[in-house]
């Protein structure tokens, strides 16, 4: 047996721009996206590929 994984991107933010202009992967923040995207219909789990608030992420 494999172990197979993907990931889906989105355009970068502010943050991960500089580095990778192109894209970023989509992060969850909590355990109700992870729900959401794990049982909602499609239409509603693509509302979550969007770029992370520039807040939550931190450069180090």
């Amino acid at each position: 047996m494999a172990d197979l994984f993907g990931f889906l991107t989105t355009e970068a933010n502010a943050v991960v721009a500089p580095y990778h202009p192109k894209a970023m992967p989509v992060i969850l923040e909590d355990r109700e996206e992870i729900e959401i995207w794990l049982t909602a219909p499609t239409p509603d789990a693509l509302k979550l590929q969007r770029p992370l608030k520039e807040s939550s992420l931190q450069v180090l």
